[in-house]
């Protein structure tokens, strides 16, 4: 379903009130985006006693970032749970959510991070500060495909966020791939969501927050 209003309240019952949340942040990204940073401010003013936020730094290594999450939630309670992923996180936050079922919101979610990261092997630098560096290694692409998701085990548990203003990723491919979910579709927009303010009510309301 798509909504014509971004800002607009997600429609159906209210989901039982969550009491963890995961942020997974993008490629070349940190906890320290815009995003994540204002979801960790958004818990402090909210629920600042009463629903525990995690937002890891994830290493380069799919395999590893994924190891990382699994022991980060392992105790966290499925039917209270819920995660927020942007572009890569957004793939990773698929990955959760099919092993989970957790609400689940997805920030303009990259696709086919296989195909995409292929092109950036190499040496490569932190978004919010250029001098930390890292080493995307070619066998990093054949952890990503090994995360891919077949069809979505909970499309009801999704609202999709996508930008047709996306200059990183095609918004065509995101819309098909979460045509299933519920789906936020911006007219205009970017990759880093600067509105993210304008509809995060709505998407707090979805997660159950």
């Amino acid at each position: 379903m798509t909504a014509s209003n971004p800002a607009a309240p997600a429609q159906g019952p209210v989901p039982a009130r969550r009491t963890h949340l995961l942020y997974l942040h993008g490629f070349r990204s940190s906890p320290r985006s815009a995003k994540a940073l204002r979801m960790a401010r958004w818990v402090a003013e909210h629920r600042p006693h009463d629903l525990v936020f995690a937002c890891p730094q994830l290493p380069p290594s799919p395999r590893e970032a994924m190891a990382l999450v699994a022991e980060l939630i392992r105790d966290w309670p499925r039917e209270t749970m819920a995660v927020m992923g942007s572009s890569l996180g957004g793939f990773y936050a698929t990955h959760v959510a099919q092993g989970t079922g957790a609400r689940t919101v997805l920030l303009n979610p990259a696709v086919d991070p296989a195909r995409d990261l292929a092109n950036y092997i190499g040496e490569q630098t932190c978004w919010q500060n250029p001098e930390e560096h890292f080493f995307f290694r070619p066998e990093f692409v054949d952890e990503l495909r090994a995360l891919e998701v077949g069809a979505l085990a909970h499309p009801d548990r999704m609202l999709a966020v996508i930008a047709k203003g996306d200059e990183v990723l095609d918004w065509r491919e995101m819309h098909a791939r979460y045509a299933a979910c519920r789906v936020h579709l911006l007219e205009g927009s970017d990759h880093g969501l600067a509105d993210f303010d304008d509809y995060l009510e709505a998407l707090t309301r979805f997660l159950g927050l």
